[in-house]
């Protein structure tokens, strides 16, 4: 079994009948900074083209291949071409994106960014542990199962640490006990009678193992020869599918992709961003389409330490900067809509050596998460001193 899993397999009880009693949260953090410009195009403002003449992505309507295009949102902002698989959700209404975004750490370094972000942290706070920790502690409820908390990686990530139960793995394959059968067989009928709560998380932990065990043996879905056509993004996103139809408990899953630090030769509609941002697009897709109708159930945060300057650099790329971009989808986010206190990209506009300005609290956009579809209304406890930013990003769950 792994050390991970070991330390937490006797935590707390699942209840397998109960399910989730929120929303399922799954985290996407994109490390390296990536850049919003072009990931969600101001395609409407002049200054971002004459600022970014080798990798703005072209209008909507510039001459050549609409496959080279930003795609259009709402005339003012526009989707990288890249994220296309992603329109769908958008046109349902799953997809939002939250523009001008980022916390108050003015470093720009990605070690000191990332670890406030995963704390949930503000720049002079020293509130300790990781965000979604302190929503596991604090929403009201039974007590988290084994695996209400999972990251998909080889460790747990800041967010997690404090949870009452975290787990790490790169497959479900791994959750696994050592000798496999022999071992099976004595837990179990060690944990075969008694009624003591010991007993009876023993018991219930194997099950929740058992039918994990069974998900790691059957097929992907029907028609599907492999499990992770396109990736490793998509083969991590397809374990927490699994968990999430599974009905295990899981109540937050974490999942990195990494490759967002452009400094050099970054590309506008093709190129190395561009690849990465079709790993992202192809992932969530292909996640959405995997859970269908359990869509409903779950929401998904993309978020990014901080995104990247407006100019373009002498290496063609871009450097460290502040405001970036946020996308929220599921079943319960009122999407089809980019939300923003955009502050321009003229100089006057700008924070720093030419940065976007950071308008919204990425915290405020989270407490909304919290109170009004993971069922939390402690979030001051959360993210102490901040509110729910209030555009109605999410609809209440019933």
């Amino acid at each position: 079994m792994p050390q991970i899993l070991r330390r937490t397999f006797f935590q707390a009880v699942f209840n397998a009948a109960t399910g989730p009693r929120a929303d399922v949260l799954v985290t996407v953090f994109l490390r390296g900074g990536a850049d919003g410009l072009n990931l969600v195009v101001p395609h409407a403002d002049d200054t971002y083209y004459r600022e970014r003449p080798s990798i703005a992505v072209p209008r909507p309507d510039a001459a050549g291949p609409a496959a080279g295009r930003a795609i259009d949102l709402d005339g003012r902002f526009g989707l990288h071409p890249r994220l296309a698989p992603l329109t769908e959700a958008w046109q349902a209404g799953e997809l939002a994106v939250v523009h001008a975004v980022g916390s108050d750490d003015a470093t720009r370094s990605h070690f000191e960014a990332q670890d406030l972000m995963e704390r949930g942290a503000a720049a002079a706070n020293g509130v300790s542990g990781g965000w979604i920790a302190r929503h596991l502690r604090t929403r009201r409820g039974t007590p988290a199962g084994a695996l209400a908390a999972v990251a998909i990686g080889p460790s747990v990530p800041e967010a997690l640490r404090g949870a009452p139960s975290a787990t790490a793995v790169e497959s479900l394959a791994d959750l696994k006990l050592a000798g496999e059968g022999a071992a099976a067989r004595a837990l179990t009928a060690l944990y075969a009678t008694g009624d003591d709560p010991l007993t009876v998380a023993g018991r219930e932990t194997l099950e929740v193992m058992q039918a994990v065990q069974q998900l790691v043996n059957e097929p992907f879905a029907p028609g599907h020869a492999r499990e992770f056509p396109y990736g490793h993004f998509e083969h991590c996103l397809m374990q927490v599918a699994r968990l999430i139809t599974a009905d295990v408990g899981l109540e937050a899953a974490c999942v990195d992709l990494g490759g967002w630090d452009t400094h050099f030769i970054q590309g506008a509609a093709a190129g190395g961003m561009a690849d990465r941002i079709g790993e992202l697009a192809q992932g969530l897709a292909a996640f959405r389409t995997r859970l269908g109708e359990r869509f409903g159930r779950v929401c998904v945060v993309v978020m990014t330490e901080f995104g990247r300057r407006i100019y373009e650099n002498a290496s063609l790329g871009t450097d460290h900067g502040r405001g970036g971009v946020m996308f929220l989808l599921g079943g319960g986010i009122v999407g089809g809509k980019v939300y923003a206190d955009w502050p321009g990209l003229e100089a006057a506009d700008r924070d720093g050596p030419g940065d976007l300005r950071v308008t919204t609290d990425y915290r405020a956009v989270l407490a909304e998460v919290l109170e009004r579809r993971l069922g939390n209304d402690r979030g001051a406890a959360v993210f102490p001193g901040v509110a729910a930013r209030g555009w109605g990003l999410t609809r209440k769950r019933e």
